[in-house]
C-alpha cells in the first residue's frame, strides 16, 4: 500500500486538476455496475479511452469492496474521478471506517479476497484515507504509461 504524496483536497499546482467527476450512489449491486459504466464513460470523454478498462475493473472492485464491507444502512457510497496532467485518480468512500481494508492472500479455492489484489496490480498507486465518517480507497493510474 502506498500514501498519497499528497492531501487530494489540496490543489497541485505542477499537476493542476483538469476533470473531475463525483457520484454517490445506493449500497445495492446494480449501483456497481452503474459505477463501472460510468467511470467508463467519463475517462473516454476525457480522451483517455485506453485507460478505461483498467477503470471499469477497479471502480468495480472497489465499489463491490464498499458494497461489502462498507455498507450502512441509509449512507451511500461515492466514487470519484480525478484526472490531472499526469494521472486518473479513481477513490471510492464509503461509511464505514472502523475496519481498514488490506490485501489478503486467498487460497484458490477462496471465491473471494483478489479485489485489493487487483486494484494494486493494474494501479501504480493506491491507499486508504481515513475520513472523519468512514474511509476512502483510492488508486492511481499513470498517464504517461498509456
Amino acid at each position: 500500500m502506498a500514501f498519497a504524496p499528497q492531501d487530494p483536497r489540496i490543489p497541485d499546482p505542477i499537476d493542476p486538476v483538469i476533470n473531475e467527476g463525483r457520484v454517490d450512489y445506493v449500497p445495492t449491486p446494480i449501483s456497481v455496475t452503474r459505477a463501472r459504466r460510468h467511470a467508463t464513460r467519463l475517462i473516454s470523454e476525457w480522451g483517455h479511452p485506453a485507460l478505461a478498462d483498467d477503470t471499469a475493473l477497479i471502480v468495480s472492485e472497489l465499489a463491490t469492496n464498499a458494497l461489502r464491507h462498507g455498507h450502512v444502512p441509509g449512507r451511500l457510497f461515492r466514487v470519484e474521478l480525478t484526472l490531472t496532467k499526469t494521472r486518473l485518480r479513481i477513490a471510492v468512500s464509503d461509511p464505514r471506517g472502523e475496519r481498514l481494508p488490506r490485501p489478503r492472500r486467498p487460497s484458490p479455492r477462496d471465491k473471494h479476497g483478489r479485489g485489493l489484489l487487483i486494484v494494486r496490480a493494474l494501479s501504480a498507486r493506491w491507499g486508504v484515507r481515513e475520513r472523519t465518517v468512514g474511509k476512502e480507497i483510492w488508486a492511481e493510474l499513470d498517464l504517461t504509461a498509456t
